[in-house]
């Protein structure tokens, strides 16, 4: 898990978003608002999600691209139940959090894959990762008949 993360307020551009990313070559950013996790801003946010509607990342606030439901692991957990957490969901990458819920890392698949069993670990989150659809599929749902 790396933990050094450095988060972005719900307020800021999604350019100050974008820079810190480049800076910190990370592809995700937990949204804090106080000492509370509010969202997740990926680079596929900005790069699909800002571009497609057309936005000014100069102008638009990363509340309006971030993901709010935030999907986490506690730091206790195995890891086992980590990788078929980021499976079910369908992520590459999950906050970490501590029974206090303060975050204290971020975990992907290269650092599940690292690990003693990492490569039986990491194998059953990518198939479900692999997976269309997910937490940050851009694809928008079909409206309902009615």
């Amino acid at each position: 898990m790396s933990t050094d993360v450095k988060v972005v307020g719900p307020e800021e551009t999604v350019q100050q978003a974008a820079r810190l990313m480049t800076a910190e070559d990370a592809g995700v950013l937990p949204v804090r608002e106080g000492d509370r996790l509010v969202g997740m801003l990926t680079d596929r946010d900005l790069a699909v999600r800002l571009a497609a509607e057309g936005k000014d990342p100069t102008r638009t606030r990363v509340r309006e691209m971030m993901s709010p439901e935030v999907r986490y692991v506690y730091e206790d957990e195995p890891l086992d139940h980590v990788a078929d957490n980021m499976a079910e969901q369908r992520l590459r990458r999950l906050p970490v959090m501590n029974r206090q819920k303060r975050l204290v890392g971020i975990v992907s698949l290269g650092d599940i894959a690292g690990g003693e069993h990492g490569p039986e670990h990491a194998g059953r989150a990518v198939a479900g990762v692999s997976q269309p659809g997910g937490q940050h599929s851009q694809r928008q749902p079909a409206p309902a008949n009615g």
